[in-house]
């Protein structure tokens, strides 16, 4: 590969990495912070990138939308749609343990493609929707334009991870973490436990809502295969748990980490015989899966575990108190 097309592969695995990374911090808002156990990350995925694409392309008779909006009013607008579906999905879940949320989950995730699917009229179906513009489109042209699409990805990840660390060094990421912890307990000096698991669900459904408004804009198509659970859901948790979960730098690098070894994946089992090259998927998962396994075994919290930040401590208070 000649150095051009070796720097442009760099780019565009960084902007994937970038859009993983917002996925897995999202994550470990639900996750890591609240244990909430949310399988349906594809489905609020899809509603933030449907929302986007739709504001912001161009006009089209085959579907809804084509208001031509500036890109980051489509992309604030996914964030908020996407939140808004996840506030409807945790005021009927939000009650349920861990396994049960899951399969809630999971369904109301495949109810939302199946929408996308089928409602023509809204989404334009598996044709899908074209023309989806790009933040500062007109300034560049080209290679370039994938350079400073990258700048604008990683941007935006380091917004969301000052948020994420903010949240997780507030007192409501102690109270959260407490609840995560021992939910009776959490109950037991007077918290609003539901109200807390609600806040969370929605925080977390509104970033994903970000990444998916992200990768529409970067492929500048979308359509239902986008959206699927293999590639938005499965690998999403397993880059969360790799990398450490309770711990956003650990989401981050569980994000780039796994990418990396999909990608490769690829690039070997395009390789393959062609009888084999069919199943290409289905080996880079058990691959991923191998992977997870190893890490776990020898890392049990991840990569980067979680560390709770340590206790303020007043050391004038406590001499007048001793």
């Amino acid at each position: 590969m000649d150095p051009v097309g070796l720097l442009f592969y760099l780019v565009a695995f960084l902007i994937m990495g970038g859009i993983y990374a917002i996925l897995c911090l999202a994550l470990n808002v639900q996750w890591g912070y609240g244990g909430l156990f949310n399988a349906g990350i594809a489905g609020f995925f899809a509603v933030g990138a449907y929302t986007s694409a739709l504001l912001t392309a161009a006009p089209a008779a085959t579907h809804l939308g084509g208001y031509e909006l500036p890109v980051v009013v489509g992309i604030i607008a996914a964030a908020v749609t996407a939140g808004l579906t996840g506030w409807a999905v945790a005021k009927i879940c939000i009650r349920l343990k861990s396994d049960y949320l899951a399969m809630a989950s999971i369904g109301i995730a495949e109810i939302l493609r199946m929408v996308i699917v089928n409602e023509d009229w809204l989404t334009n179906g598996s044709l899908g929707i074209t023309n989806i513009p790009r933040p500062f489109d007109g300034l560049v042209q080209g290679r370039a334009a994938d350079i400073l699409f990258l700048v604008f990805v990683w941007l935006v990840v380091g917004i969301v991870y000052l948020i994420c660390n903010r949240l997780y060094d507030s007192p409501w990421g102690r109270t959260l973490r407490a609840v995560r912890d021992n939910e009776d307990a959490a109950r037991a000096v007077g918290k609003d436990v539901d109200a807390f698991r609600l806040q969370t669900f929605v925080i977390g459904a509104a970033l994903m809502g970000i990444a998916g408004a992200l990768s529409a804009h970067y492929f500048r198509f979308l359509s239902p295969e986008a959206t699927e659970p293999l590639f938005i859901t499965f690998l999403v948790w397993v880059m969360l748990m790799m990398g450490g979960s309770g711990n956003n730098k650990g989401a981050i690098v569980g994000a780039l980490a796994v990418w990396a070894i999909w990608s490769l994946t690829e690039i070997l089992t395009n390789r393959f015989p062609a009888e084999l090259a069919t199943r290409s998927s289905y080996i880079r998962m058990l691959l991923i899966g191998l992977l997870l396994q190893v890490v776990l075994q020898r890392y049990r919290s991840g990569l980067l575990p979680e560390r709770s930040p340590g206790i303020a401590f007043d050391k004038d208070k406590d001499k007048t108190h001793g």
